[in-house]
């Protein structure tokens, strides 16, 4: 029995001192101290020896528990030593290391736009009004004048979806929304993206972005000398105090008048140049007297109410504010057209 122990105590030392991380330490504790381990076998037996022998082998395991303990113990220290010698190694930090610089990124120059256009008509009273991309046929075509067969639909040239609705068009689908839902006076501006089937080039993609103003109050104080006035102030704070707009008569099924409205050219100042096909003049917009068909559609009183609606296009806005000669490169990912921004 004594030889099995001598055995076990230079088997355990051995492997012991071998061991090279924690997982192997774990494992040789439960190999030479577990409730299976050689040694608790050999106390086992101890209740069929003699007194004598029993005290001596006794004595002689428990001492062989003691050093295999001792031994973990003291491996374990080194190999903990050894691995945080290592770490110390391994994420040292050179204080004296120049610190690597974060790129800055800045705001999308539409982004950029429609900020500076949202905060002139903040000014003016006008609320900032968002809402859901994807319409349904009432909201985008019917409330707004435009029947099944209306031709202005065609001009349009719509995406379907197999639900029934669209991807909406304008933003003028957010206005008749607002209206079903709020009592005028009220004046909103409705900025986002809308769709339609264009084909794409250097001035037409078939997503880009509106925004679109409303003015409903009682009949007899909206007037469009009133609406030419709001949109002659924003011209300026967009493109510069001497800068001049003119109404010109146009058709749109929702506006009764209707109008196309064009500013001085900022660039040649109205003398005439490259950019305004030598006019002097830039056309920016839609706009018009809303006609009583929506108003009466949202569920208004015939000739109780008047209204003054405008839209343009953020591109058309940022492409003339900074001189880009292609739409397209706005929604390019090409950094270095968007760094100059």
């Amino acid at each position: 029995m004594k030889n099995k122990i001598n055995k076990v105590k230079e088997l355990a030392l051995k492997e012991i001192g071998k061991a090279k991380d924690i997982a192997e330490i774990e494992s040789l504790k439960v190999k030479y101290l577990g409730r299976k381990s050689e040694l608790v076998n050999i106390l086992r037996t101890l209740k069929d020896l003699s007194q004598d022998k029993r005290k001596e082998i006794g004595e002689a395991a428990n001492k062989l528990r003691e050093e295999i303990e001792s031994g973990i113990r003291d491996q374990e220290l080194e190999i903990r030593k050894l691995e945080f010698s290592n770490i110390e190694e391994k994420e040292r930090i050179d204080v004296t290391y120049p610190g690597s610089v974060n790129q800055k990124g800045h705001l999308h120059p539409l982004t950029q736009v429609r900020y500076e256009i949202e905060e002139i008509f903040k000014l003016m009273g006008f609320l900032i009004v968002e809402d859901r991309e994807v319409e349904d046929e009432f909201h985008n075509f019917d409330a707004l004048n435009m029947p099944k067969d209306h031709p202005a639909r065609d001009m349009q040239d719509t995406f379907w979806l197999k639900s029934g609705c669209v991807p909406r068009t304008h933003t003028s689908s957010v206005q008749i929304r607002f209206m079903e839902n709020n009592k005028p006076p009220f004046r909103i501006l409705v900025p986002g993206k809308v769709y339609r089937n264009e084909n794409t080039d250097a001035t037409h993609e078939s997503n880009f972005h509106q925004v679109e103003g409303l003015i409903v109050a009682k009949s007899g104080k909206v007037t469009v000398a009133g609406a030419k006035s709001i949109i002659a102030e924003f011209m300026k704070g967009l493109f510069g105090e001497d800068t001049k707009i003119r109404l010109r008569p146009s058709y749109f099924p929702f506006v009764e008048p209707g109008f196309e409205f064009d500013a001085s050219c900022p660039y040649c100042k109205g003398e005439g140049c490259r950019i305004c096909k030598k006019t002097g003049w830039i056309e920016l917009g839609g706009a018009g007297m809303v006609n009583q068909n929506v108003l009466v559609s949202v569920g208004l009183f015939e000739d109780e109410y008047e209204g003054f609606a405008f839209g343009f296009g953020t591109e058309r806005m940022a492409m003339i504010k900074y001189g880009i000669d292609d739409i397209r490169l706005f929604h390019s990912g090409d950094l270095r057209f968007l760094e100059q921004f």
